[in-house]
């Protein structure tokens, strides 16, 4: 019977990752697609390039209010909904004819990936025991962050030999086998979610380690974004690697993520900020060789795989550090933090991929590494005082 059980929550686990990949391609895919929507909707790349700022920020703000405002919708009829509205975003973006349609498109997936990514997290934690939540949260992450890689390389070669709207149908048909998995395989006996009093949801912006936690995942997760936004120009550009060992490169990256991620999931099961620390000093190490190693080709390349491993290491950790804290320190909104938490990892993003821009325009391309470098430190800096935090608090007795 516990094996039957295991069975299911796994299969269960695996939709939810399909879902995920489905978002995290679509959330990436513009990036590849940047050049052949500009020129086929005869606009420039700036403006082609609205179509991810804008889904950024459709995840930054969207999540936390529509997580707030569905917080009594049972989770699988939310699931299935969220889904729904997925696949419409991604079709009418397919069928869009000009950059307003396409842009809102986008704006209406992202709003579906908001509450998505929230849910998700916390549904993945309620299918297996309490020992494993981590390690859930991390399977159900392992799909964004394969699509992160894998998926836009495959829907931007897609695009260059179809078109970039074949990219967009392709998401869809992704979107349909994870709306079926979900159907499927989710159980309906998920604890329903309640509705968040304005007082909670204040209780988390107001809150100080709240507030930390959600610092400390824009920072921490958003300063690799600095160089990952530019990955292929520093190995084309600096590195000297030809266009086609780029996508070689970038699809290996995206194996090191997926491992990094389920390393991850382990290594936060026991101490979340114990293992995010650790996490993020690496992680600065790494970037900061990369700024000397990038010049040279197979140094480059393992100092890479190095990055890729640690880029999404941290996110079970990270989320389970704010879903603790939550249930600390305000048990009426778990969902609602975690939402918020969805939007710091998609400010991080933002953060990350404009400070990029600025210091590839500015000062040059190989300097994004140190940026990035930089930017994790400061994680490291705020997770090593949080830690601090939590011990004084083990040490003061609660108040009657």
């Amino acid at each position: 019977m516990l094996q039957s059980s295991t069975k299911r929550s796994t299969l269960a686990l695996l939709a939810l990752a399909i879902s995920a990949f489905a978002i995290g391609t679509t959330e990436f895919i513009s990036v590849g697609l940047l050049p052949l929507i500009a020129d086929d909707l005869g606009i420039s790349v700036t403006t082609a390039g609205l179509t991810v700022t804008l889904y950024a920020l459709g995840v930054t703000f969207g999540a936390p209010i529509l997580t707030s405002l569905t917080s009594t919708v049972s989770r699988k009829t939310l699931l299935l909904a969220i889904m729904l509205v997925f696949i419409a975003g991604n079709t009418l973006a397919a069928l869009s004819s000009g950059v307003t349609l396409l842009l809102i498109a986008r704006i209406i997936t992202a709003l579906s990936h908001g509450v998505f990514m929230s849910i998700g997290s916390t549904i993945a934690a309620d299918l297996v025991p309490a020992n494993r939540r981590a390690s859930a949260i991390a399977i159900m992450f392992s799909g964004l962050t394969v699509a992160t890689v894998t998926g836009v390389p495959l829907g931007t070669l897609i695009g260059q030999h179809w078109g970039w709207r074949a990219a967009f149908i392709l998401i869809v048909v992704i979107g349909l086998i994870a709306l079926i998995g979900n159907l499927l395989l989710v159980p309906s006996t998920l604890e329903r979610g309640t509705r968040t009093a304005f007082r909670n949801q204040l209780k988390l912006v107001t809150n100080g380690r709240l507030l930390l936690a959600f610092v400390i995942t824009a920072v921490g997760y958003g300063g690799t974004f600095v160089v990952f936004t530019y990955l292929s120009p520093l190995l084309h550009d600096i590195s000297g690697y030809a266009e086609p060992t780029v996508a070689l490169i970038l699809l290996v990256y995206g194996i090191a993520i997926a491992i990094g991620n389920i390393l991850g999931g382990k290594a936060a099961n026991r101490s979340p900020l114990q293992a995010l620390f650790y996490m993020f000093m690496i992680q600065t190490v790494i970037l900061g060789i990369l700024y000397f190693t990038v010049p040279f080709k197979t140094a480059a390349l393992v100092t890479i795989l190095g990055m890729g491993m640690l880029a999404f290491m941290n996110v079970p950790g990270l989320q389970m550090h704010v879903v603790s804290l939550a249930e600390r320190y305000a048990p009426q909104a778990k969902d609602v933090a975690s939402a918020f938490n969805i939007a710091a990892f998609n400010a991080g993003i933002a953060i990350g991929a404009y400070l990029g821009g600025v210091i590839t325009d500015s000062i040059g391309l190989i300097h994004t590494t140190w940026v990035g470098a930089l930017m994790v430190l400061t994680a490291v800096i705020l997770t090593a005082w949080a830690r601090l935090l939590d011990r004084k608090e083990m040490h003061v007795p609660a108040h009657k």
